[in-house]
């Protein structure tokens, strides 16, 4: 038994990666300072409710993400978020075994993101849309 997370793997023979991740407010501070683009793999129904307001984000859930890779630009970096945090590293993990490696995790997802005064739109309950 290894210890150590992508040291344990490298010990063990076995190719590893990993997905470099911030805070919430470190990607507040981010999209204020730098035009960035923002991967949101929330559902749309989730997406048409509340998302960030900022003409660089792009929602394709999850459920779609093994077609949706193919819109992504390899060459961009991309700030990568869900509802709370589980999607995106799995959709992380996805995208770069589809060879897109750019991606930062944003940690504790839009539920986070909100309450580090990211702007957000207004809340529409998802039923009435």
């Amino acid at each position: 038994y290894l210890k150590g997370g992508i040291k344990a793997w490298e010990q063990a023979g076995e190719e590893a990666d990993a997905l470099l991740n911030m805070t919430p407010q470190e990607f507040a501070d981010s999209i204020s300072k730098h035009n960035v683009d923002i991967l949101d793999v929330r559902k749309e129904s989730e997406y048409y409710s509340e998302h960030i307001v900022n003409d660089k984000v792009i929602n394709s859930c999850l459920d779609r993400i093994m077609t949706g890779y193919k819109n992504l630009d390899k060459d961009k970096e991309y700030y990568v978020h869900c509802a709370g945090g589980y999607r995106s590293v799995i959709a992380a993990s996805i995208l770069k075994s589809r060879g897109i490696h750019n991606f930062i995790d944003v940690k504790g997802g839009f539920a986070a993101i909100k309450e580090a005064g990211v702007p957000v739109t207004e809340f529409v309950c998802p039923t009435s849309l």
